[in-house]
């Protein structure tokens, strides 16, 4: 048995393994191979492998100190394939990004400041630069914290998370075909979505366009199989008309992410309400990459999601989740423009696993 260690961390809504680049390196092997048989896809349970069997607990996170001098860390994601023998490196989860400043911290390639220490993570999926704060004080990471956020039941360690000039990191621009709405086919007819590269790239859909409210639950939408076939299609769709790959079937499964908008209650908080699809199953929560280019499409007129916003988001959005509100900010450093949010995290294990000497 081959021993890796790893450390099983929560970012966010979501779990993921966090590895060492050099931790995954195997004589023979791709780093494809030893994730996924780590994982133990593909099968629908993973039940041979540390994966958990969702889109939200089949990720990983790779870490090294970045080669780059504008960052202290070099993280990419990686979403590992359940039911497919295949890992997605396509883009980045904005939720496992939060992981990265607790473990870097730690692990001791940046040093604690007396209050606070900020770490500069270099997304290397999108080349995203994200800044990352954490309360350190008496130059002491804490075990714990008492941040709250939706679709966690319970706090972690608060981390404000910044996305540097976030527009057109994957496509090269914020609308990948020039325009904030598009024209496309869903179950045979044609519905207008907004098709944005922010964060991540991202479909945006207006919920009643497919006949929905925006207000289902997960076992609403996961439970029909027939709208889950429409929206991925749609989804393959957006990825071929955004650049993302040539054909449908090239299309990967976790970009571009399709999200479902609808406008928000006159006495509801939130100023609009989201439901994001992730991997063909509605996420728990909202992928924090999503948050950052529905708050893209937000300010910019025209979009499917300006069109049913009236107040002003110029300084960032609430949006109404399966989970609760997310609330993202929206400023200006030095005529860059930044997108965050604040997560939570913790570190849940250290463990070494084990992976079979053949298979």
């Amino acid at each position: 048995m081959l021993k890796i260690p790893a450390a099983w961390m929560r970012g966010g809504t979501s779990k993921c393994w966090v590895f060492e680049w050099d931790s995954l390196q195997v004589p023979g092997k791709t780093v494809d191979e030893v994730l996924l048989r780590l994982f133990g896809s593909p099968d629908n349970r993973q039940i041979d492998g540390v994966g958990g069997g969702t889109s939200t607990t089949s990720k990983a996170v790779i870490l090294s100190p970045s080669i780059s001098d504008e960052a202290d860390v070099d993280y990419t994601f990686a979403q590992v394939g359940i039911e497919e023998q295949r890992v997605d490196w396509g883009s980045n989860c904005g939720n496992c990004s939060a992981v990265v400043a607790p473990y870097a911290i730690q692990r001791g390639w940046v040093a604690a400041g007396q209050d606070s220490t900020a770490v500069r993570a270099l997304n290397t999926n999108t080349n995203q630069l994200i800044l990352q704060k954490v309360s350190t004080p008496g130059g002491v990471l804490a075990d714990s914290g008492d941040q709250m956020i939706p679709g966690v039941p319970f706090p972690g360690l608060a981390v404000g998370m910044g996305f540097f000039d976030p527009a057109g990191r994957t496509t090269g621009r914020l609308f990948p075909t020039g325009e904030p709405v598009d024209k496309v086919t869903f179950d045979g007819r044609l519905v207008t979505a907004t098709l944005i590269d922010a964060g991540a790239p991202v479909i945006v859909l207006e919920a009643e366009a497919v006949g929905l409210t925006g207000h289902e639950t997960a076992a609403e939408i996961d439970g029909r199989a027939d709208l889950l076939v429409h929206l991925d299609d749609v989804r393959r769709d957006a990825a071929v008309r955004m650049g993302l790959a040539e054909s449908r079937a090239d299309a990967e499964r976790a970009i571009p992410k399709l999200a479902l908008v609808a406008k928000a209650d006159e006495d509801d908080d939130a100023d609009v309400v989201v439901r994001m699809l992730s991997m063909g199953r509605l996420h728990p929560a909202l992928a924090i990459t999503g948050s950052v280019a529905l708050t893209m499409a937000a300010q910019h007129q025209g979009t499917v999601v300006a069109d049913l916003i009236s107040g002003d988001v110029a300084a960032g959005v609430t949006m109404r989740t399966p989970a609760g509100l997310v609330q993202t900010w929206s400023e200006t450093r030095d005529g860059t423009p930044v997108v965050g949010a604040l997560r939570s995290a913790r570190r849940l294990a250290d463990a070494e696993l084990l992976l079979p000497d053949t298979w």
